[in-house]
């Protein structure tokens, strides 16, 4: 069996933190297993989704590093989807329901008065026929369930184990709202059927629906022919409180994190180890994190989410990272090998580059601490060809000067040479800024 999973986002936001780890986990586990991995776009909802957010879905992944065997969107198979509907509709799983949403709350609320399970009650399948004419006669459109077994469901998850759902704690769903609107679970199975996907990996949070559409694989797999996927449920993500990240997932996008310099492969080495045993390592190849992939590894605790711990991670992935792995993007914001090698232990992130660009090979505007301290550094300073030796050279001329020590010494040296109180190491910092631009910035100028 070859295996084969999908990524299905729908074209109506961005894609976050969240859904990317979805998206990943899928990539891994197929690139682990030599198999196939799909694209689809769940677009059946056509008043909200856009290209607009097509192309930013599109874009992520590849940013990412996540690129895809096959990809296509429900919304060109829409004829597949209303002959699965007719068939289910001949066969009594698919009925029609005519209550409005106020009247099916209101079933709700007594039913948790009463202490029962707010579940629709059925009524729909002892609707007489002057019932459902009467129905129409008002102009009420039906929206349309599928009829579970209400019996048990199980199946052996690949990261919860044997799990049971008793499906008659759980409502019919609705798979087409009344404007005729497919919802998820039908598209969604028929595609798997139709598309042979092996595995379906997903967020905890899917579990019950789950169980709903296992009934559906059973019935699709006898009017299509495949086999029903097996299922992987991850663990959810969380906020480093604790809490949910769904009110924050906005400013949790991955257009967010690329606007703010972070690297894909800072986002692809927590996501790919968050909520499992494995250490969170800093990885520039996908294929290092699929080699270590596997749910065997994966907990069952929620996975706590800081934005701090990814910035760490960007940082310490850039501070491992050689030149040639980042030659075009340095490239871009002029920095050469030289300045790549004394300042990548000091970013946060590439674009930090630029900064010491400026003061190595650029202006800066010197901060003058104190005067007798530079006044002798300025005459004191070595001619040029600079060496790693010329810092501590220049320090004990102006200590033997001044009488200058320590932080009193080291820290006015710093600030008028690169204007930065923190940063490199002087004695590979001084050879690039060269003993002319030194030597004005030591004179108050903007060398």
């Amino acid at each position: 069996m070859t295996i084969t999973v999908r990524f299905a986002p729908s074209p109506t936001g961005k894609l976050h933190v969240g859904n990317v780890r979805a998206a990943l986990w899928n990539w891994l586990y197929a690139r682990a297993n030599d198999g196939k991995f799909i694209l689809r776009i769940d677009d059946t909802d056509q008043e909200r989704s856009t290209k607009e957010y097509e192309d930013g879905i599109r874009r992520d992944l590849e940013w990412l590093g996540l690129d895809w065997d096959e990809t296509f969107s429900q919304s060109a198979r829409f004829e597949a989807y209303d002959d699965v509907a007719a068939a289910l509709k001949q066969r009594g799983l698919l009925y029609a329901c005519y209550e409005t949403p106020d009247e099916l709350e209101r079933k709700r609320r007594l039913q948790r008065a009463r202490g029962l399970p707010p579940i629709y009650d059925r009524a729909a399948l002892s609707y007489t026929d002057e019932e459902i004419a009467a129905f129409e006669a008002e102009g009420r459109r039906p929206h349309w369930r599928f009829k579970l077994s209400q019996g048990e469901v199980r199946w052996t998850d690949l990261i919860r184990g044997e799990t049971v759902v008793d499906t008659s704690n759980v409502s019919d769903p609705v798979l087409i709202r009344a404007d005729g609107v497919y919802l998820y679970t039908l598209p969604s199975c028929v595609d798997d059927v139709d598309y042979r996907i092996s595995h379906v990996v997903r967020g905890e949070d899917h579990v019950t629906n789950t169980a709903v559409q296992i009934e559906l694989f059973r019935v699709l797999t006898e009017m299509r022919g495949g086999e029903a996927p097996a299922f992987a449920h991850h663990s959810l993500l969380v906020g480093a409180d604790g809490q949910g990240l769904s009110k924050r997932l906005g400013g949790l996008s991955i257009e967010t994190f690329r606007e703010k310099g972070l690297e894909p492969q800072a986002i692809t080495s927590l996501m790919a180890r968050l909520g499992t045993s494995l250490p969170v390592t800093p990885e520039r190849s996908l294929a290092a994190l699929s080699d270590s992939f596997s749910f065997e590894a994966a907990g069952r605790a929620p996975a706590r989410f800081d934005e701090t711990e990814l910035t760490a991670l960007n940082a310490k992935l850039l501070h491992e990272t050689p030149f040639a792995a980042v030659a075009d993007s340095l490239a871009a914001i002029g920095v050469d090998e030289a300045l790549w090698n004394v300042v990548r232990g000091n970013l946060e992130t590439l674009s930090d580059a630029a900064l010491w660009r400026d003061v190595a090979y650029g202006e800066i505007d010197p901060v003058i601490e104190d005067v007798d301290v530079i006044a002798a550094a300025r005459d004191l300073l070595p001619d040029d060809p600079l060496t790693v030796e010329s810092w501590s050279m220049l320090a004990d001329r102006v200590k033997s000067a001044t009488g200058a020590k320590g932080r009193k010494l080291f820290m006015p040296l710093r600030l008028a040479l690169t204007g930065e109180a923190q940063g490199p190491e002087m004695s590979a910092l001084l050879p690039l800024i060269g003993a002319d631009r030194a030597r004005a910035r030591l004179a108050g100028g903007r060398g």
